[in-house]
């Protein structure tokens, strides 16, 4: 999956960015109330499954780092592998940012709870 730094999601976004992709490469997103239907779990528990996988890429990569005599092929593999967990952790963080609630300006007196 690819993450896409220009088209980051907002606080309060109504959207929520789900962890896999249409066929064509294009963001899914879901419309949801936070109900906890089968599409958001079935999103926490891939987003839990990539979380996992990008940890363990990671001891790996430390390893292979580690390893004087590593040869080009297997510093290619290991990269590639890492730069794919990091862009599906990108992808959640960007996809939590969306449901964190909006950000209100203190200034802004349209959003005072005041009545008067």
């Amino acid at each position: 999956m690819t993450y896409d730094p220009d088209n980051p999601q907002l606080p309060g976004s109504p959207l929520r960015l789900l962890p896999w992709e249409t066929p064509s490469g294009h963001p899914c997103f879901l419309s949801t109330d936070h109900s906890g239907g089968y599409l958001p779990r079935k999103a926490d528990a891939m987003e839990a499954e990539q979380m996992r996988d990008a940890a363990a890429l990671l001891a790996d990569a430390e390893d292979v780092l580690d390893e004087p005599t590593a040869g080009p092929l297997t510093l290619r593999v290991t990269l590639k592998q890492t730069t794919r967990a990091l862009g599906d952790v990108l992808r959640i963080a960007d996809s939590r940012r969306g449901r964190l609630p909006a950000a209100t300006d203190p200034d802004d007196p349209d959003d005072s709870d005041d009545e008067g």
